[in-house]
C-alpha cells in the first residue's frame, strides 16, 4: 500500500516524459495524415489503442504508483488544454498543429493526386457523395477534406 503514493523517479521527470511523449505523437499523428484523426475506421481505432499501449512505458517508466499515473494523466490534459488554447489564438500555429483543408473536387473534376496524397481512396470519395446526394463526381461543386478528417461536399446547384 505504500507504494501507492511512492515515486521511482523525481516528479518533474514524469512531466518531461509527458512532453517529450505528447510533442512526438503529436507531430507523428500530423504527419500521418487528416484520415487518422477523422474517419476512423476499426483500423485506425486499433493503432490508437496500440499506439497508447506503445507509448505507455516512454511516460511511466517503472513506475506503477497512483501518483505517478495521476501527475501523468494530469500533464497531458494541461497540453492538451494549452495546445488548444494557443492555437486558438495563433493561426499560424493552428495552421501547423490541425493543417488546412485541402480541394478534393471542383466543378466536378476529381483531384486523384490529391485523393491518394491524403490516403483516401475513391470509396471513401464515394461515401461522401452519397450521403450528399451526388451520384456522380460531376453533381460536386466543391468537395473539401477538412482538418478534421471529414470530407464535405457542396453540390452544384441545379
Amino acid at each position: 500500500m505504500s507504494d501507492l503514493w511512492t515515486l521511482s523517479m523525481p516528479w518533474w521527470e514524469f512531466i518531461l516524459r509527458a512532453v517529450a511523449v505528447y510533442v512526438i505523437v503529436l507531430l507523428m499523428t500530423r504527419l500521418s495524415g487528416k484520415r487518422s484523426l477523422g474517419q476512423s475506421t476499426a483500423f485506425d481505432v486499433l493503432v490508437i489503442v496500440l499506439l497508447g499501449n506503445a507509448v505507455q512505458n516512454s511516460l511511466i517508466g517503472q513506475d506503477s504508483s497512483l501518483l505517478g499515473g495521476l501527475l501523468l494523466a494530469a500533464t497531458l490534459l494541461s497540453l492538451n488544454w494549452l495546445v488548444g488554447f494557443v492555437t486558438a489564438r495563433n493561426r499560424r500555429l493552428d495552421r501547423l498543429v490541425e493543417g488546412a483543408p485541402v480541394v478534393l473536387v471542383r466543378n466536378g473534376t476529381v483531384f486523384w493526386n490529391q485523393l491518394r496524397h491524403c490516403n483516401l481512396s475513391p470509396a471513401d470519395l464515394d461515401v461522401a457523395m452519397r450521403s450528399e446526394g451526388c451520384r456522380q463526381h460531376a453533381d460536386i461543386e466543391l468537395a473539401m477534406l477538412e482538418t478534421s478528417g471529414r470530407i464535405t461536399i457542396t453540390p452544384r446547384p441545379d
